[in-house]
Formats: C-alpha cells, sequence, structure tokens
C-alpha cells in the first residue's frame, strides 16, 4: 500500500535528521516541501521527483495524485506536523493509516532548550489567522510561561504588548522574542514593552514569563492596576478587577476613620486599596484560604499601606467575626454561609455603616437585597458590564469582563455628632 511519510525536521536538515528518516528520504519516490527545505536538500544526492509546497492548493492535489498512483512519498515539515502544523490539513485529505509522523523538535521546545528552563508548566497560544481573545483569556490566568506563536500580518510582537497593556499585567511579565530558532541567525533576546525592536524576523515566537514579583512604578492614588497584585498560584487571577473594585469603594462611601470588614478577601485589593485612600481605617482582612496572611501582607507592602492598620485574619470569617470591633464597612466576597454572614454583619453594624457585596448570579442578587431589607437596611443596587479595548490588527474591539451586581446595604442611623 503506498503511503506518505511525514518527516519533521528543523533547520539543519538533512543532516540533523535520524538515521530513519534520512533513509525514507533518499529512498522515496516523489519529495514535498517548502522551498527553503527544497534549498537546503540540493546537495543531497537524490532522484526524486520533487515539488515545492507553495502555494499549498496545488502541492496537496500533485500529492493526492501521486499518491493515487502508489507512489512512497515523503513530507518534509518543520518541526511537528501536529502541532500547528501540516498534519491537520494532510489528516483532513487522506485516510489515517495512509499518513506515517516523525516530529522533530517544535519551535517551543527549542526556545525553552535556548533559555535552559522547564517547560512543563508553559502553555502557549497561536494568533495565525485567529482573533486574540485567546491571548487575553489566558493572560487573565496569569500563568508562569506562555508563548506566544504570533501572525506578523495581525501585528506580531506589538499585538502581544498592546494585549499585556490592555489586560493590566505589564508589570507581571518580562516579556522575549525567539527569532529563526535553529537556523545560523537565530536570535532570542528580552524587549522592552515600551521599546520594541522594530527589526524583528517575521519567523519567530513571544514569550511572556511571570516575574516573581511584579515591577511597582509609581503608584496612582486610586484604582491600581491588577497587575501589581501577588496572586494564589492555585487560583491565579480570581481577584477583584480593577474598574469593579473602583465601583465597590464608592459604594462604600469610606469614612475618614473606623472599621472596615473584608470578608472573603482574596489577594486584599478592594481593603488595601481603601487603605490607601483612608490611612486611618482600621482594616480587617478576612480570608480562609492557605497563605492568605503573608500574601494580603505581601500586597499591603506593595500597595504602601500602613501595616498597623492591618489585621489578616487566616480563617473562615464565621470563626473570627466575634473577635473583631464593631464594623463601620463590610465588604463580603468569597463563598461560605452569605446569609449567616449578612445577619451577624447587620446586627454588629454601626449607626451610618454599609454593607457591600460584589454578586454574580440574578439569584443571588434577589436574595441578598430581600435578606438587607428584612435587616432594616436602605438597599442601593446595580449592575456593572464593564468591557476593556482589546487591539485587533491594528485596530480596536471590546473585550467584556464577566458582569458584576453590587449591592449596598446602608444602616439608616445617623452617626452620633463628636462630642
Amino acid at each position: 500500500m503506498a503511503r506518505i511519510d511525514v518527516i519533521g525536521c528543523d533547520a539543519g536538515a538533512p543532516n540533523t535528521m535520524a538515521a530513519p528518516q534520512r533513509q525514507l528520504l533518499s529512498s522515496c519516490d516523489c519529495l514535498l516541501a517548502s522551498r527553503r527545505v527544497l534549498e537546503q536538500l540540493k546537495p543531497w544526492p537524490n532522484r526524486q521527483e520533487v515539488h515545492s509546497m507553495d502555494p499549498l492548493d496545488a502541492a496537496l492535489a500533485w500529492l493526492t495524485h501521486r499518491h493515487q498512483q502508489g507512489q512512497h512519498c515523503v513530507v518534509l515539515a518543520s518541526g511537528d506536523p501536529l502541532w500547528f502544523g501540516l498534519g491537520r490539513v494532510l489528516l483532513q485529505r487522506f485516510p489515517p493509516e495512509d499518513l506515517s509522523f516523525s516530529p522533530a523538535a517544535t519551535s517551543m521546545q527549542q526556545l525553552f532548550a535556548r533559555l535552559k528552563r522547564p517547560w512543563q508548566d508553559a502553555t502557549w497560544v497561536s494568533l495565525h489567522g485567529r482573533a486574540t481573545d485567546p491571548l487575553a483569556a489566558k493572560l487573565r490566568r496569569h500563568p508562569s510561561a506562555l508563548v506566544v506563536l504570533t501572525d506578523p500580518d495581525q501585528g506580531g510582537l506589538a499585538e502581544v504588548a498592546a494585549i499585556l497593556r490592555s489586560t493590566q499585567l505589564m508589570n507581571c511579565y518580562d516579556l522575549w522574542v525567539a527569532e529563526r530558532l535553529g537556523h545560523p541567525t537565530e536570535r532570542l533576546r528580552q524587549v522592552q514593552p515600551d521599546a520594541l525592536p522594530t527589526d524583528v524576523d517575521p519567523l519567530n515566537l513571544v514569550l511572556l514569563l511571570r516575574r516573581p514579583t511584579p515591577r511597582v512604578a509609581p503608584l496612582p492614588w486610586f484604582g491600581l492596576d491588577d497587575g501589581i497584585w501577588h496572586q494564589y498560584g492555585d487560583h491565579p487571577g480570581l481577584m477583584t478587577k480593577r474598574e469593579v473594585r473602583v465601583l465597590l469603594l464608592a459604594e462604600l462611601n469610606l469614612p475618614r476613620c473606623g472599621v472596615m470588614w473584608d470578608l472573603g478577601a482574596g489577594v486584599g485589593s478592594v481593603g488595601l486599596e481603601a487603605m490607601r485612600l483612608r490611612p486611618q481605617l482600621e482594616l480587617h482582612a478576612v480570608e480562609r484560604r492557605v497563605g492568605a496572611i503573608p500574601l494580603i501582607q505581601h500586597n499591603a507592602l506593595t500597595a504602601g499601606c500602613d501595616p498597623r492598620q492591618l489585621h489578616v485574619h487566616g480563617a473562615s470569617a464565621l470563626a473570627v467575626l466575634h473577635k473583631l470591633p464593631d464594623p463601620d464597612r463590610v465588604l463580603i466576597g468569597g463563598g461560605g454561609d452569605r446569609q449567616t454572614l449578612l445577619k451577624q454583619a447587620a446586627e454588629r453594624l454601626k449607626p451610618g455603616g454599609r454593607i457591600v457585596l460584589p454578586l454574580a448570579t440574578l439569584e443571588a442578587f434577589a436574595s441578598v437585597q430581600r435578606q438587607l431589607r428584612d435587616d432594616g437596611l436602605e438597599v442601593h443596587s446595580l449592575q456593572a458590564q464593564i468591557s476593556r479595548g482589546c487591539p485587533v490588527g491594528g485596530q480596536t474591539r471590546l473585550q467584556p469582563l464577566n458582569p458584576v451586581f453590587i449591592v449596598s446595604g446602608r444602616s439608616p442611623h445617623q452617626v452620633p455628632p463628636a462630642s
């Protein structure tokens, strides 16, 4: 039976090919490869019928005809033909039993070999002929290493840097570009997102490596970028986004001093921003996740908060509420027994105090409003649907964040005047 051997190769082929693949190459009836590979094969002693892979439609028609004639065909492809290569197209055109694949190292493997870095934690995304949404989605999970297969026709390195900026993670990652890996002119360099090189070869990969500690530029007074906050390694990206954080702080209507509870504090971003705005505010951040105490304390240092005003409790909220001073403001996030938390918070709330909750579902939205009214609080509700501008092929589209309901309950009692 005629077969098609699909052989992956690197820039050094045929000299760097394994002996079995070299034997296939020398004994086949016909050979299909890119112009670049055929140029490298010119010194190779063969008598096969040879065809260029460009244009692809004509090449596939040629290969189909030779295969139907019963000829043994070899196709040379770069790297692993089944990893963003010709393999998928061939499997759509020929029966799997007529195809045999011999992969070489992918460009991604070569990249990590050059960096001498393990890559089992790496993820990847391709922008070849695709929208940039998958890249933004991958970044929201804060991967430790992200390889981007760029498409020069859609912006390449500049597009990746623009998306990194739009997701507010510029300070979290080092940016590398690898050009012509495996070729004599290969180049691997770290670049600065705000000063990108203009001489990048079209044959390139972009690598984003998460920094152990985010760069901290001069911080704004209000609305800190998502990228400055340290995350939990097992749940990266699960934090209150900047735009929602701003709305929550507005709904809290922070007093100049007093006590704030941040229940289900996560990485502490909302409560710590509250401390920045009101330095005399005493914050009690409660988070049961393992590692919460050092992480929130670290984020407090990053945000420039006064550690004397911060108290972090690594436990469930219901286990520690009885230890906390009565609050002027309460923010309730995360999971747990929300109904019981609301009841206890409302009972302890000082006159003129507020309870604020961000919610993700309609059911929780209706239930929380009803309970706050039953507890005698004045209720204010809003729904936030926020989209961030995301670059696409030199233009901008809107990338939506998850919609959020925000419910606030205010004690109708006025704060007694100071004596």
